[in-house]
């Protein structure tokens, strides 16, 4: 099906959950003066019409007039303003259900009632209710883009590394995934973020994928931002699978090709040593420490299986400890755990833990834990370790609720 006959199905069912949203944003204001609620209605119409014109703007206008963060902005309250009154249309069917019952109870208990039942209204509290829990996604995802987008987190993990040797006790890892640059608005907060990380003072810089939503020419005006992201043994690089330009249109194969030769030379200019499908050995005072780098390989949703293992650990020293950058944590389950138990380590992102979610001492949710095992945090299978970087950056949805910006260090320690 063609976008000319999906958007108009699309706006119909939006023209549907707005009526039937109306229907209790009406009954809540029941209360007030005529004026007051003709006013209120005239409001929640031209809500609605801006909505519905910007989504066919989007669709069928030119919206690379607006700029790529008015777009982003722009279809984040389109989505915000219906995720809000699909609640209000369910509080609505709520309150129709309990409405039908009542109707059928009066009718079949005294039939001779039933004229003075047929106009049973709604119930004013279940319509007030309604208005309240509807205003929370859209008080949660504003306060997300305006508090949660760069409100970045530094997490100290401490990971057990059987057999470590004493030279590599100690080794501080800084991993950070998925800056997603084609996404950010705020300069200051990014270097602010890239400054956090510095001042961990890190043996060892890492990143695992995703730094442009797209093309590379994203990162015009960020390369000498992260560029400042280096340490003493080195500062070292994956693709993710949106750094490949899968999810664009180009003019030819040839440019698509183009564009991830001009990927990789902004990881090299940044002083990042980017890892396609090979390793680097570190020495430490006479010990092995091996960085594997592979590229894109997900085990889901028809992710790209680009990384090659096989071929990345060519020349790895046996007894070395082994760190494996790999963008997407489902390869950890699919192919790491059972082909190569010598991993000590593996490092990924990709999910962003949806950027959105609840996390406090103990417990963690997000939706995105209905389809991947993995999805943020130190996980721990014998003596083989996975961890799962919450992401630096954002796409689509430009802020954060509850699952925030990571910037994680990593330290070595004997089992």
């Amino acid at each position: 099906m063609g976008k000319a006959f999906i958007v108009p199905i699309i706006a119909i069912v939006f023209l549907f959950v707005d009526w039937y949203a109306f229907q209790l944003f009406r009954t809540a204001f029941l209360g007030f003066s005529a004026t007051t609620r003709q006013i209120l209605n005239w409001l929640y119409l031209a809500f609605m019409l801006l909505a519905l014109a910007s989504f066919f703007y989007y669709h069928f206008g030119n919206p690379d007039t607006l700029g790529k963060h008015a777009r982003t902005f722009l279809m984040t309250v389109v989505f915000m303003h219906y995720l809000s009154k699909v609640v209000l249309m369910l509080f609505a069917f709520i309150d129709d259900i309990q409405r039908g019952v009542r109707w059928a109870v009066f009718k079949f208990s005294n039939p001779v009632a039933e004229t003075n039942t047929s106009g049973i209204t709604r119930s004013e509290f279940i319509a007030k209710t309604g208005i309240i829990v509807a205003a929370a996604p859209i008080i949660s995802l504003s306060w997300g883009i305006i508090s949660g987008a760069h409100d970045y987190r530094v997490r100290r993990i401490n990971v057990p590394i059987k057999g470590l040797p004493r030279a590599l006790e100690g080794i501080k890892i800084a991993q950070i995934s998925d800056i997603h640059s084609g996404s950010f608005w705020n300069k200051t907060a990014v270097k602010g973020g890239v400054e956090m990380l510095l001042k961990e003072k890190p043996d060892l810089a890492l990143f695992t994928g995703d730094l442009v939503n797209n093309k590379a020419t994203e990162m015009s005006e960020w390369g000498s931002i992260f560029s400042k992201v280096e340490a003493p043994l080195g500062t070292y690089s994956v693709f993710g699978n949106h750094d490949y330009g899968d999810y664009t249109q180009w003019e030819s194969p040839q440019a698509k090709q183009k564009n991830i030769a001009n990927l990789s030379s902004i990881h090299k200019n940044m002083g990042w040593e980017l890892l396609i499908n090979e390793n680097r050995i570190i020495e430490i005072d006479g010990e092995q420490l091996s960085v594997i780098g592979i590229e894109n390989w997900g085990a889901k949703a028809n992710f790209p299986k680009y990384g090659k293992m096989d071929v990345a650990m060519m020349g790895v020293p046996e007894g070395s400890t082994k760190v494996l950058l790999s963008h997407d944590p489902s390869h950890w389950q699919a192919e790491v755990l059972p082909k190569y138990p010598e991993i000590d380590l593996t490092l990924s992102g990709h999910t962003h833990g949806m950027q959105f979610g609840v996390e406090i001492p103990g417990f963690k949710w997000s939706p995105v834990q209905y389809m991947y095992d993995e999805w943020a945090g130190l996980y721990q299978s014998k003596n083989q370790y996975l961890y799962v970087n919450r992401g630096f950056g954002y796409i689509g949805y430009p802020g954060r609720f509850g699952i925030l910006p990571e910037i994680t260090i990593l330290t070595l320690q004997s089992a």
